[in-house]
């Protein structure tokens, strides 16, 4: 008898608990039915893919307005466009007010500037920026970085110069890991066109280059030039970066466009990332002095092979002031600028 009320008792019991752990997974306890479970410290990633963080010139911190900024910006299919400047670079009458100048007078270009993120890499680019456009972002920078030297004019191949691009490419690098697929373009270069319908849909990257030469746009023998870059957003085109960034190590003292150019063919085959060209009849440039100017196509046209502030302004000036008279000749019914 006492072995039956025993064994009673004990069921009773059960009962009791597995209600009692039914109700408590019902109030989504994190722990039911008294259980415990060990959380193991978080994980250190780094956005730097394996580089240690004092490495990354960026910071982020829980005050980092970029996501919102991003979000703001983008198109329909979380693309946006960028520039990176300086306070040389934004200073009353310089090349961020030419940039912008031809956006507006551009074909249908003007509406692109509300996808158009202008990065500020010290505070009175920033300061200039937010009287100048509605969507100005300030490169954070770690205390490593702080000692350098970004608001002057950078010469080409400067210490100075080569810590900005790389800043720039892990910055590159962070929008693509928050989902957003980017143009980017360099401040020295004026838009006629919408340069995105020269570059297809399912591309990966696509490139600029300062010569264009054959007819193959997949063919990695050209050079790219990292003025004008398109990226889609992907696993693939954000691992693709961290390689890129850790390649430096084994080309210092080398800008980021020089170490893709030695690291394009094993990056792009090791992370299955489609790399193209973009022909210079639409993204013009002065160092490809053999290519004729042709309105009808041209889409931008960059101040690269051009040495020094003054002289890229004077430049620049010159082929906006053409894209005007060309428009001009076009008539009101402006038939010679479809695209």
């Amino acid at each position: 008898m006492n072995t039956v009320a025993n064994l009673l008792r004990f069921l009773l019991v059960a009962a009791i608990g597995t209600v009692a752990c039914v109700v408590l997974l019902q109030q989504r306890s994190p722990f039911p039915c008294g259980g415990h479970v060990d959380v193991p410290p978080a994980a250190t990633t780094s956005r730097n893919n394996g580089t240690r963080a004092d490495d990354d010139p960026t910071t982020e911190d829980d005050g980092d307005k970029l996501p919102e900024v991003l979000r703001r910006a983008a198109m329909e299919d979380k693309t946006i466009i960028m520039t990176f400047t300086n306070e040389a670079w934004t200073a009353p009458g310089s090349l961020t007010d030419l940039f912008l100048e031809s956006f507006r007078t551009g074909v249908r270009t003007a509406p692109l500037l509300r996808h158009l993120v202008i990065v500020a890499i010290d505070a009175k680019a920033f300061e200039r920026c937010q009287h100048v456009h509605p969507l100005c972002y300030a490169l954070p920078v770690n205390q490593s970085a702080a000692a350098v030297n970004y608001a002057s004019e950078q010469r080409y191949m400067a210490r100075d110069y080569l810590d900005m691009l790389w800043r720039r490419n892990r910055f590159q690098a962070r929008v693509l890991e928050l989902g957003y697929s980017f143009v980017f373009t360099d401040v020295d270069i004026v838009w006629f066109r919408n340069p995105l319908l020269r570059i297809p849909v399912a591309a990966d990257m696509a490139f600029s280059c300062d010569w264009y030469s054959g007819s193959n746009p997949y063919d990695l023998n050209k050079r790219a030039n990292g003025g004008f870059l398109y990226v889609r957003a992907s696993a693939r085109t954000a691992a693709l970066y961290g390689g890129w960034y850790e390649s430096r190590a084994a080309y210092p003292g080398q800008h980021e466009q020089f170490v893709f150019d030695k690291v394009k063919r094993e990056l792009s085959a090791r992370h299955g990332v489609t790399v193209q060209f973009v022909d210079t009849a639409y993204l013009g440039t002065f160092c490809d002095r053999g290519k004729r100017k042709d309105w009808h196509k041209l889409c931008t046209f960059h101040a690269n092979c051009v040495i020094g502030l003054k002289a890229k302004l004077e430049k620049l000036r010159g082929v906006l002031d053409e894209w005007q008279r060309f428009k001009a000749k076009a008539g009101p019914n402006g038939t010679a600028l479809t695209d």
